[in-house]
């Protein structure tokens, strides 16, 4: 018989439970030990952050840099200021409700030291530079590949970005269950999951209702300027949000969404185009995720919210999503870095923010397919008025 595979939402879910009800009896032991692999981990995870930003920051920038046509700056660029839009909708939705939903009389309990049940060792792995430094060495290579046309530089970040998502697929993903499970049991241990669930409850909720609200808003835009009805448009979609819901996958719903968006009236030539190149730029819907999960964790452990610190996060999490890879919680692990030189947020709340964005990694995926039909049509009216496609 085949083995079962499960996805990596029902793992994180099975390691949650599991670490809050063996929390509850674990000897010192076991605490230890598991808390011995999250400062093993901790440290790999810390040693991958630089790699990942120029492993996969600088091929995506390459590639969008030698790809200099007029109707992909414009699809690019349109793509972006989408992103840009859902973080800020995302911080004005945000910093409206959740600190009406989050229990700050716990915020002093969840500020104490996390691990009191200290790791039996630790190993110091530092990294090979600074978060910052990573992203200005991929801004600078990137830019500079597509500037002077080095196939061989080209071709060893290409191969570099191989390395760094294979390391993703086959080392870390598999091992975050584990870590996972490892800070619920030291939560549960130290009295510190309760809350913590609690706001994670609302968190997902809350989410979910903004992507819907985020989607609306999108193809009022759209229908705006193609003419139309927003939400006939909008209905048309549905088979790709589900699909998306279904497969949790951008690229694998691209023929559903090509389809969808063609029957709201868009040429097949420019939805051909458009559609699976949104696929891999455009994610507002993850965008407006990662901030929100980001806002509410720092309401949860005391941090304060700040617009100018917020806004450059968004600035900069909008090109990083650019270069998140294919994989399961692949733009969330592309975020690690800027979460972490932007926010301040250490590893055990790199963890908590990876537990939160993969709780609802279908809904972020759905949003961001089903917004691709929405900057279609915004391309296909552009490309209409102005005649972009007969000039390539």
């Amino acid at each position: 018989m085949k083995k079962i595979r499960l996805p990596l939402l029902a793992k994180i879910i099975i390691a949650i439970f599991v670490g809050v009800l063996v929390g509850q009896f674990a000897p010192l032991f076991v605490i230890r030990s598991m808390n011995t692999f999250c400062a093993l981990f901790d440290q790999l995870l810390r040693f991958m952050i630089p790699l990942i930003i120029v492993g996969l920051v600088t091929p995506a920038i390459a590639e969008v840099g030698d790809r200099a046509g007029r109707l992909l700056v414009l699809t690019v660029a349109l793509a972006y200021f989408f992103t840009i839009c859902s973080g800020l909708f995302a911080y004005g939705f945000s910093t409206t409700l959740f600190p009406h939903l989050i229990d700050t009389e716990h915020i002093d309990k969840l500020q104490r030291e996390s691990q009191v049940f200290a790791p039996y060792f630790t190993v110091q792995i530092p990294p090979l530079m600074e978060v910052m430094s990573a992203l200005v060495l991929s801004f600078m290579m990137g830019l500079g590949i597509a500037v002077v046309k080095s196939p061989t530089l080209d071709k060893g970040f290409g191969e570099v970005q191989a390395i760094v998502v294979k390391v993703i697929e086959k080392v870390i993903i598999p091992l975050l269950p584990f870590y996972i499970f490892g800070l619920f049991l030291d939560m549960t241990s130290t009295g510190k999951v309760a809350p913590v669930l609690e706001a994670f409850i609302a968190i997902v909720l809350i989410i979910f209702l903004m992507t819907l609200v985020l989607l609306l808003l999108q193809f009022c835009v759209a229908g705006l300027v193609a003419k139309k009805n927003p939400l006939r448009l909008l209905g048309h979609m549905v088979p790709a949000y589900f699909t998306a819901l279904g497969t949790s996958s951008s690229a694998a719903t691209i023929p559903v969404t090509l389809k969808c968006t063609t029957k709201n009236g868009v040429n097949p030539s420019v939805a051909g185009f458009t559609v699976p190149l949104c696929a891999t730029i455009h994610l507002s819907g993850s965008t407006l995720k990662i901030t929100s999960c980001a806002i509410a964790l720092m309401l949860l452990i005391g941090k304060e919210v700040e617009f100018g610190n917020l806004f450059g996060f968004i600035l900069m999490l909008g090109v990083t999503m650019i270069a998140a890879p294919g994989v399961p919680g692949g733009a969330i692990m592309a975020a690690l870095g800027v979460l972490n030189s932007m926010l301040g947020f250490d590893s055990q709340q790199q963890a908590m923010m990876i537990t939160l964005y993969i709780a609802m990694d279908s809904f972020g995926t759905a949003c961001n397919v089903t917004g691709d039909g929405a900057i279609a049509l915004l391309i296909d009216k552009i490309n209409d008025e102005r005649g972009f496609q007969k000039s390539e």
